[in-house]
């Protein structure tokens, strides 16, 4: 792995952790886009490794399914999951300080960028 798959591993896992931590999300609706447009991961790809990075135990049997295409890089998914974990404390840290409306209309905004970016595919 190159610096930049490491910036862009690690982005990702700190953000989906962050998200996670801060609105309940952060694997199909934050992992998934950013390893699309960091990583140029196809659709399959990020939906594989993003169900690695859970693999344990919640999504294994899922992620292996993907692994038995070709579709998880587990090295990948390694690293994330571990910035997901710092990014997800950190982020219920934020979230406990935050009112309810904030939290709302945090998550509301986040859903409809992403939303809006996989409607218009770019």
């Amino acid at each position: 792995m190159n610096a930049t798959i490491i910036i862009s591993l690690i982005i990702i896992g700190l953000i989906a952790g962050l998200l996670s931590g801060v609105m309940g999300v952060g694997g199909g609706v934050v992992m998934i886009p950013l390893m699309i447009l960091l990583l140029s991961f196809n659709q399959h790809q990020a939906q594989g490794t993003s169900l690695a990075v859970l693999a344990v135990p919640v999504t294994f049997l899922a992620a292996y399914n993907y692994y038995n295409e070709g579709y998880v890089n587990w090295k990948y998914a390694a690293v994330i999951a571990v910035f997901f974990v710092i990014g997800g404390f950190l982020g219920s840290k934020l979230a406990v300080n935050l009112s309810q409306s904030a939290l709302r209309k945090i998550f509301g905004a986040i859903l409809l960028v992403i939303s809006i970016k996989l409607l218009l595919g770019k």
